[in-house]
């Protein structure tokens, strides 16, 4: 007989298992709670821890990510989903909130204690993300803004605060565009497929019809069979077609083998004509080509095939020009205040890193010389013996002094929330650190200036909506520290992560051959550069209008550009996502609580004496 557990919150975890299992009619579904963030798989799904304390947000936070995952579980259909939806990503996101806002509310309708218990969650996630603070629309998720108003049509429930206001800052614009679309809300809650088709029009109203795709409906190969007139019609043709293949087929190997010397004269005659004509262009006079403008330089030297669409609203700005000083000490204050808890960690990491830092700074000296620094070990031998020769020792610099550390942090609004918090912290003490080892350290951040494509995007549209554009968003390259800044004077700046709205999509590429140009211009002898990361790039507005590895290929391109040049040491750390698929070295972690030793681990061992240690760290073994 097993023993009964004494943890208060077992009877409740066990209550809410059953429930859900239930609510979704899946008795074979398995549940778990746990610290990582919750998620929903085929077989089960991740709840939030639940504590022995059982606070009462720890239970509704709990109760409502049940409810949510477990009527999405009972209303959705995969199939039905998957048929109708967009190809584009931002037009996927919408289409996404939009079919949980429909299970949610189909829950409500039916069970009404569901949308309480979902109210909770929704508000413990605004609060998460800051939604309450965002004042511009560009600055909040469409996306989320359109599941929040199909959830508040559906049920006529208000929101929670912040959700309200991502709402409500784009309540006018949906309604404007798609509001009758979205009158027949109700009417099609019921019918996935339906709604499905509500909510590709409501798209196509917001202006993304272009990410739609295809049109499953009139795809239908049942809707479309041909007639048969056209069939007989068309018959001739294509029997004269198959014919001509049968009777190429059909065809001995002696004529498949003269029809290929055949070919492979008329080729060999071809490239002879074309030998013959560019000798004569070899020939032409100077004069024919010196008028012709020269080639436009590459916008990659990574990739000559990448390229942007325009680059006129592009910015690279220093941090303390995107805030007031007094917002920035505002902003830092909150940052130490958020960290306070994991600062005892960080600085004994920090002062673990000095330590190896200046181990290596052990001074090397050339003694019994004939000139320079007095030896002042050696004068009791010059008294004992006044005819001893005074001696002289020179001190030899160490390799590390002359060294220049750049940080690229991902300022992508995937980071929102704890891991840009860490991030930052992580950044300022490993600065101060190194700059007490006479190590310059420079902090870049990289993101884009608005959500959705910004004014690239409507310079597109305007421009008649050029196929293959590339790079179609507004970059924003911040500095948060130079390399000649003092830490002392940067400080404030690092707050600039807390503000809301700062962080949008991420463009890695280009972040990283911007970052590349910067400390390859400096003097210093050794190079380092360190990028903090949490995933692949991505841009929904250049995402949905070229190749969809676009730009995770120009990532690539410039890494193995970085590291062919071999004139900066790359390393990268990855925040719950593995980059070790983009960087030879590389580590990834699972729990933003790592950041802290990870970068000061890869630091120390790049500057480590003993090269078969630094060469066994710098493996970079896949942490978590």
């Amino acid at each position: 007989m097993s023993k009964p557990s004494d943890n208060p919150a077992d009877p409740f975890k066990k209550a809410l298992t059953e429930a859900t299992r239930t609510m979704a009619r899946d008795r074979d579904m398995t549940v778990a709670f746990s610290v990582d963030p919750p998620g929903m798989t085929a077989e089960g799904m991740r709840l939030p821890q639940v504590t022995r304390r059982m606070t009462r947000d720890e239970v509704l936070l709990a109760r409502g990510t049940a409810d949510a995952y477990a009527l999405r579980r009972r209303y959705h259909d995969e199939g039905t989903s998957a048929r109708y939806a967009p190809t584009g990503p931002l037009a996927r996101d919408i289409y996404d909130a939009m079919e949980t806002a429909r299970c949610e509310a189909m829950g409500a309708e039916d069970m009404p204690g569901t949308a309480t218990n979902i109210d909770a969650r929704i508000g413990h996630e605004a609060a998460r993300k800051g939604y309450a603070q965002i004042r511009r629309s560009q600055d909040a998720p469409l996306s989320v803004a359109a599941g929040y108003l199909v959830r508040h049509l559906a049920t006529g429930r208000p929101l929670p605060e912040g959700a309200d206001n991502v709402m409500n800052l784009w309540r006018g614009f949906i309604e404007d565009q798609a509001g009758g679309t979205l009158g027949d809300l109700r009417d099609v809650l019921s019918d996935q497929a339906a709604f499905a088709r509500l909510t590709r029009q409501a798209i196509a109203d917001m202006g993304y019809a272009d990410q739609l795709g295809d049109d499953p409906d009139q795809a239908d190969p049942g809707d479309e069979a041909p007639d048969d007139a056209q069939q007989d019609d068309e018959e001739p043709e294509s029997t004269a077609d198959q014919d001509g293949e049968a009777d190429e087929s059909d065809a001995s190997p002696e004529q498949s083998q003269d029809q290929q010397q055949d070919a492979t004269q008329a080729q060999v005659s071809m490239d002879e004509t074309q030998d013959q004509m560019e000798g004569e262009e070899a020939e032409a006079p100077e004069n024919d080509t010196q008028d012709e403008p020269p080639p436009p330089a590459p916008h990659s030297a990574a990739d000559p095939n990448y390229t942007a669409f325009t680059t006129r609203f592009d910015e690279e700005i220093h941090a303390e020009d995107l805030a007031e000083p007094a917002e920035l000490e505002r902003l830092r204050a909150y940052l130490d205040q958020q960290l306070d808890p994991l600062k005892g960690a960080v600085s004994r990491l920090a002062n673990k890193l000095q330590r190896r830092l200046q181990a290596q700074q052990s001074r090397s000296w050339e003694f019994d010389l004939e000139e320079g620094t007095l030896d002042a070990g050696r004068l009791a031998r010059v008294v004992a013996n006044p005819t001893t020769p005074l001696s002289f020792k020179i001190e030899h610099d160490t390799e590390f002094r002359d060294t220049c550390v750049t940080l690229l942090l991902d300022n992508s609004g995937s980071m929102r929330g704890r891991p840009i918090s860490i991030a930052a912290i992580c950044a300022d003490v490993l600065a101060r650190t190194l700059e007490r080892c006479q190590v310059k350290v420079e902090i870049l951040g990289f993101t884009t200036r608005a959500w959705k494509g910004g004014q690239s995007r409507e310079a597109w549209l305007a421009e008649g909506r050029k196929a293959h554009p590339g790079r179609l968003n507004d970059l924003r390259h911040i500095i948060y520290k130079g390399g000649d800044t003092p830490w002392r004077r940067a400080r404030p700046n690092l707050g600039l992560m807390m503000k809301e709205g700062l962080l949008k999509e991420n463009i890695d590429g280009e972040a990283l051959e911007w970052a590349h140009r910067r400390i390859t211009a400096r003097n210093e002898s050794r190079k380092i550069l360190m990028v903090i990361s949490d995933g692949a790039p991505v841009d929904d507005s250049t995402l949905s209008v070229n190749p969809a590895n676009y730009l995770e290929k120009h990532l690539r391109d410039v890494i193995a550009m970085v590291q062919r040049r071999r004139a900066v040491e790359l390393i990268a750390i990855g925040i719950g996502h593995d980059v070790t698929r983009y960087y030879e070295r590389a580590v990834t972690i699972t729990d933003v609580e790592q950041l802290a030793g990870a970068m000061t681990e890869q630091l120390a061992s790049l500057f480590d004496a003993d090269p078969r240690k630094r060469a066994r760290v710098l493996g970079m073994r896949k942490m978590g």
